[in-house]
Parts: structure tokens; C-alpha cells; sequence
């Protein structure tokens, strides 16, 4: 179940703030760093999460 107060621009708006926040205090080589690491943190979770689908035993309909 989600929350009541899901709300994306929200939630985008915060994700902007946070990788505007991250580059101000990084140079660019550890900000490149930093963008490669995240991208393969949120496959492996996206990996993980499908994966967890397919092998999840049947629920009843």
C-alpha cells in the first residue's frame, strides 16, 4: 500500500535538490564517480526488485 501523500513532483523536486546539493561540493572526476555508483546501485535495486517478482511464489487472484 502507498502512502497517502505520494507525490511525485515532490519527490522529483527533492531527488533535483539533493544531486544539485551532491555536484556543488564534488569535483568533476568524483561527481563522475559518484554518477557511475549510483546508476549501478539503482540497477542492482531495480534487478533485485524484478527479480523478487518472477521468483515470488503465485498469489491467488
Amino acid at each position: 500500500m502507498l502512502p497517502s501523500n505520494c507525490d511525485p513532483l515532490a519527490l522529483t523536486t527533492a531527488v533535483n535538490t539533493l544531486a544539485v546539493a551532491i555536484a556543488a561540493r564534488l569535483n568533476n572526476q568524483q561527481l563522475g564517480l559518484t554518477a557511475a555508483i549510483l546508476t549501478q546501485l539503482g540497477d542492482t535495486l531495480a534487478t533485485i526488485a524484478v527479480q523478487r517478482e518472477i521468483c515470488a511464489p503465485d498469489k491467488p487472484d
